[in-house]
């Protein structure tokens, strides 16, 4: 299995079903926190439906579909990013992310994204990649904000959330406007 280093301590590495038990027990200490905007706490509350969950997201990878990483901390899984949607054909996509609190602050979902675009653009040479976030979660409206993404505007009251409406920001990347690969000379035919 690979796994990319954030930091000394951060890993970045594919969540599989096999990480079911790992994943509820970070669900249950991050709960009430991650839950206040994303689902996963809510869709994995035991060991079965934490390994659906995993398992859904695996046959979606195999698919050439979404993806899941999860971010570990001195050995731990403490967040996580992700392809929600991933449409290789249509060179679209949406990334999204979620931490516990005790690791927030430290610019690992950040840097994971920034990973997780690269990919897109770089690798699959995606055309656009897009962020939804519940316009009352600053904290991933910042991390948007730093991925240099623009918002393009708020979908009112579009999402139910723990049975409340909730207002969706959408902001978003093209291709031209994120930087080259370190690798690639910006005038050659493989960075257009």
């Amino acid at each position: 299995m690979f796994s990319i280093d954030l930091a000394d301590d951060a890993r970045l590495i594919p969540l599989e079903a096999r990480h079911a038990e790992e994943f509820l027990a970070h669900m249950e200490r991050g709960r009430d926190f991650i839950g206040v905007h994303i689902g996963f706490p809510d869709a994995a509350t035991d060991l079965e439906s934490a390994r659906t969950l995993l398992t859904n997201y695996a046959q979606k990878a195999a698919a050439d579909g979404g993806r899941l990483f999860g971010i570990r901390v001195d050995g731990t899984l403490m967040g996580g990013v992700l392809f929600r949607i991933f449409e290789a054909d249509a060179g679209n996509c949406e990334i999204g992310c979620w931490l516990e609190p005790t690791a927030a602050g430290r610019g690992l979902i950040t840097k994971a994204c920034r990973i997780l675009i690269d990919y897109a653009f770089h690798e699959r040479g995606m055309h656009r990649v897009e962020w939804h976030a519940s316009a009352l979660n600053t904290k991933s409206l910042a991390v948007a904000e730093r991925l240099g993404m623009t918002r393009e505007g708020v979908l009112r009251e579009s999402h139910l959330h723990r049975g409340v409406r909730q207002d969706t920001e959408i902001w978003s990347v093209l291709a031209h406007e994120w930087p080259a690969a370190p690798d690639v000379d910006p005038a050659s035919p493989a960075a257009v």
